[in-house]
C-alpha cells in the first residue's frame, strides 16, 4: 500500500510534533534518511513512481499517457489493483479536479492502460469510501494506492491534519489479518519543499512499516522515486523493468 503526502521537506516533518503518528511509525519501523524527489511541481514525480519517466511538469497535463507503468505489469503478472481516492466524484472517474480531489496526484488516471468507457481497468479507480470496506472483508488488492485530498495530504491543509488523517484511517490496516500476513506500507511524500531542487525535487519523507520491515531501521543511502518504483515491483514479485526503475536500486536493505 503506498500512501501519498504531499510538499513538505524532510525536516518539517521527521522529528515534528505536527506529526506523532508519521514519527511514530518512521521511528518503529523503517525510514529513509536520503530520499529526494525527482522534480518539482507533483505531477512529474507521481509519474516518476508509476511510470518511471517524469513525464511532464505541467500540473494542468490532462492527456492520456501510454508509456510503460505500473499498472501495465500489475495485471501482466495476474496480480490486483485499486487507487483509493478521496473525493473522487464516483467509480472508474478520469476527468479534472472536483471539489478537493486533484487529477494530478492521481497519476493511475491518466493511463491508456485504465482510460476509455469500455475499459475494465477503470472499475479500479474507486472512492476512498471503498477502502474501509475492502480492508474489513479481507479484500484489499495486492497494490493499493491512496490519495487523500488536498485538505487531507498536506497540500493545502495542515501537517497535524494529514497526520490525524492518517492514523484514523490507515492505522487500522495493522490489525488486518490480510496485512499481517506480509503486507507493506509505505508513506512517501511527493516532493520536498519548493526552494528544497537538491536532485531535482528536493529532500523529502519516505516511510516503511509492516511485518517485513526491520524495527528501527533508518537508512543513509540516497533513494528517489525511480528507487521506490523498482521497490514496489520487487516486493510485489513483478517485473520492475519500467522506465528509470530498471537500473534502479531497490530498497531492499529495509526488509528482514
Amino acid at each position: 500500500m503506498l500512501v501519498l503526502e504531499e510538499n513538505h521537506g524532510y525536516s518539517s516533518v521527521i522529528g515534528s510534533s505536527a506529526m506523532p503518528y508519521l514519527n511514530q511509525l518512521a521511528n518503529q519501523y523503517g525510514l529513509a534518511m536520503q530520499y529526494y524527489a525527482d522534480t518539482h511541481p507533483s505531477i512529474g514525480n507521481y509519474f516518476m513512481f508509476t511510470t518511471g519517466q517524469i513525464i511532464t511538469n505541467d500540473d494542468g497535463y490532462t492527456s492520456t499517457v501510454n508509456v510503460d507503468n505500473l499498472v501495465r505489469h500489475i495485471v501482466s503478472a495476474g496480480k490486483t489493483w485499486k487507487a483509493y481516492s478521496e473525493d473522487l466524484p464516483y467509480l472508474g472517474y478520469t476527468g479534472p479536479d472536483q471539489g478537493a480531489y486533484v487529477e494530478h496526484h492521481n497519476p493511475f488516471s491518466y493511463f491508456a492502460d485504465v482510460r476509455g468507457s469500455n475499459n475494465p481497468q477503470g472499475q479500479n479507480l474507486v472512492p476512498f469510501t471503498q477502502f474501509a470496506n475492502d480492508l474489513g472483508t479481507g479484500k484489499l488488492p495486492d497494490f493499493s494506492f491512496v490519495e487523500p485530498n488536498v485538505t487531507d495530504d498536506a497540500h493545502d491543509g495542515t501537517l497535524q491534519q494529514a497526520d490525524s488523517w492518517l492514523q484514523q484511517n490507515i492505522d487500522p490496516l495493522f490489525n488486518s489479518s490480510q496485512f499481517q500476513n506480509g503486507g507493506l506500507l509505505i508513506v512517501v511524500f511527493d516532493e520536498g519543499a519548493d526552494s528544497d531542487t537538491s536532485h531535482g525535487g528536493g529532500r523529502t519523507v519516505m516511510v516503511m512499516a509492516g511485518p517485513t520491515v526491520k524495527s528501527g531501521f533508518k537508512s543513509s543511502t540516497l533513494y528517489q522515486h525511480e528507487n521506490l518504483l523498482k521497490t514496489i515491483t520487487n516486493f510485489m514479485g513483478i517485473d520492475g523493468n519500467i522506465g528509470a526503475a530498471a537500473n534502479a536500486a531497490a530498497m531492499t536493505e529495509f526488509f528482514k
